[in-house]
């Protein structure tokens, strides 16, 4: 075997064919959720309701080792709702910690956008230490664990913005859009399909050992000096002195570097190759660095957004 095809990788390699197969118009979303898994990092899904979010993260949790759990965000979610609380046994006298959701492998985590900020910060804490800490004990999560955010833009009513420290622990923000006419009418065959014959049975789960060797061999996926050298201009872009420094607030962090390096690593492994292109970065630049930064007052007013911010500058640095 080679150090592309760890044994037993195949399960994981299929795993984005898998999701996609149950979805209509969605590849790239099944995509990304499988270089986020591969990764070991956390995807915030947003777009407008009904175009298959929660669907496609629920297929890919059936595909998955261990236990899944869906919160659904509210303005009165309490942090230990997520997390898990203490109960008072009366046969023992004692307390015991029944733990929340928040303790499965894969959390989706609907409409995170109307969570309170403490239960934000509670979920900050799982984001970026695989780990909840309660009643002064800190308690490790799953392993493998992964988040799938989603959050609607259209309804701003009794919600809670994502602060900015939360949003740069997403290795990937996907901007989902409403389907065009032959999207929809493939939408429309594959329910009605559904509903008439039985879904297929599910392929066996991936085991946990087999996502971690899949893991150790995205490690290794090679990336040139040159490939790195223009991911890093890409970020610099984006700092003073940068392509679009003139419309940007607060720059993308050194986190973000780390994100694209990574997910240009798990994209190469899933296409085959032993080695990242600049295609892989230029694929993923805005998924992985728009949601990193701020755009400034000049820049909204203009209606600019971070995603236009990446493009311009995937227009403006060139790969060699």
């Amino acid at each position: 075997m080679s150090q592309l095809d760890p044994v037993g990788a195949g399960p994981v390699t299929r795993l984005a064919a898998d999701v996609a197969s149950g979805l209509v118009g969605h590849e790239r979303m099944a995509e990304r959720l499988v270089i986020a898994l591969l990764a070991g990092g956390h995807v915030l899904l947003e777009g407008p309701p009904g175009i298959a979010k929660t669907r496609a993260v629920k297929r890919l949790a059936a595909h998955l080792p261990g236990s899944h759990a869906r919160i659904q965000c509210t303005p009165d979610l309490l942090p230990s709702d997520l997390t898990g609380t203490q109960v008072f046994r009366a046969d023992s006298g004692r307390f015991d910690f029944v733990p929340g959701p928040i303790f499965h492998t894969l959390v989706l985590v609907d409409e995170i956008n109307r969570a309170p900020p403490k239960v934000q910060s509670a979920l900050l804490e799982a984001m970026a230490e695989s780990q909840v800490t309660t009643g002064g004990v800190t308690r490790a999560l799953p392993d493998p664990f992964m988040v799938v955010a989603t959050q609607n833009p259209i309804e701003h009513e009794g919600t809670f913005p994502l602060p900015e420290a939360q949003m740069d622990r997403f290795l990937l923000h996907l901007a989902l859009d409403l389907p065009d006419a032959e999207t929809e009418r493939g939408i429309l065959d594959l329910v009605e399909a559904e509903a008439i014959r039985p879904p297929a049975a599910p392929a066996p789960p991936v085991g946990a050992g087999q996502i971690h060797a899949a893991r150790e061999a995205v490690a290794r996926v090679h990336l040139a000096p040159a490939l790195k050298d223009y991911i890093v201009r890409l970020v610099m872009a984006t700092r003073p002195g940068g392509a679009v420094a003139e419309w940007v607030e607060h720059p993308v962090s050194p986190r973000g570097t780390l994100a694209l390096a990574a997910a240009v690593r798990a994209r190469a492994w899933l296409d085959g190759r032993d080695h990242g292109l600049p295609e892989d970065a230029e694929a993923l630049a805005e998924d992985a660095l728009a949601h990193r930064l701020i755009p400034n007052w000049q820049a909204l007013a203009e209606g600019r957004s971070g995603r236009s911010l990446i493009a311009d500058v995937l227009q403006a640095v060139r790969p060699w």
